[in-house]
């Protein structure tokens, strides 16, 4: 099959190759002229044959949004848009809307591998209308990992569903992350423990918390047993937030997830104003010892 991809950077450049391997045809477009294919979007689409499948792997927000849009006014009626970037579950309605005017397919693909996928192949979350998805099929089957399709893709419902369900899949991210992270630190902490990176890779078999989070922790330690070359600084990407946010509309407690997005706020923090407070309010009920500045 052939398959425009806009968007060649840490996943979409690993997923070009993934495809070429599987012996479908990619025209990659990116502004970087080291690694794109073509000088355009127009350019990719000339080079693309009707009915054309084009998948976006650009950042979320204004970019997707304003390629969706030039999309928009170069393919033609009967071809098909893939947003497989993080993009929030409530732009993919305007953008199969916009699309949709014009005659052209939209599906939105939440997509997990990170830098491995080109190896393990990608899960694949997928939202959209079920002829759309069965034209995209030989592409979702060359990203997914090897085995039953249905452990590495879903199509998980219309428009919107797959970012949906991508987002709760990286709010869940956020919460083991944190989990591993704390006992990490608290195994630092101990003075019985004399050895946390044994420790830790002891957990990758037979255990109830073994993962691929796991793995890639010890992985971690290996390279740097005490993480010593890393500043404790975690940005986050949006979809925690996004996950949090959905959690309160919905009345759903998530409070695992919640609370690891916010040990990224204040991962970020030199010195806390509320934790300053903490001090003071202390100081003030209890005379308890404070620091100074």
């Amino acid at each position: 099959m052939q398959l425009g991809l806009i968007g060649l950077g840490k996943m979409g450049f690993n997923m070009r190759e993934r495809l070429r391997k599987a012996g479908h045809e990619v025209v990659g477009y990116d502004r970087n002229p080291d690694v794109t294919d073509v000088a355009s979007l127009a350019d990719l689409v000339g080079a693309l044959a009707a009915p054309r499948t084009v998948w976006i792997m650009v950042p979320a927000g204004d970019p997707t949004r304003q390629t969706v849009q030039e999309l928009g006014e170069l393919l033609s009626e009967g071809d098909l848009v893939i947003d497989g970037g993080n993009s929030r579950f409530t732009d993919d309605s305007a953008n199969a809307t916009h699309l949709d005017s014009k005659g052209i397919g939209y599906l939105d693909c939440g997509v997990s591998g990170g830098v491995w996928g080109l190896d393990v192949g990608y899960g694949l979350m997928v939202g959209g209308d079920k002829k759309h998805v069965e034209q995209a099929m030989p592409i979702f089957d060359a990203l997914r990992p090897e085995g039953p399709r249905e452990e590495g893709f879903a199509h998980a419902g219309p428009v919107g569903a797959g970012h949906f369900s991508k987002m709760v899949h990286n709010g869940i991210e956020y919460g083991l992350m944190q989990a591993y992270a704390e006992g990490f630190e608290l195994l630092e902490a101990s003075e019985l423990v004399t050895d946390v990176p044994a420790t830790i890779k002891a957990w990758q078999r037979g255990t109830v918390v073994r993962s691929w989070l796991l793995d890639l922790l010890v992985r971690a330690l290996d390279s740097d047993p005490e993480l010593d070359d890393l500043r404790g600084y975690v940005e986050d990407s949006g979809e925690g937030r996004w996950t949090v946010e959905e959690a309160i509309n919905h009345s759903v407690p998530a409070p695992v997830i919640s609370a690891a997005l916010f040990a990224r706020f204040a991962s970020r923090q030199d010195d806390s104003p509320a934790m300053r407070a903490v001090a003071a309010l202390r100081n003030q009920f209890g005379g308890h010892a404070v620091q100074k500045a």
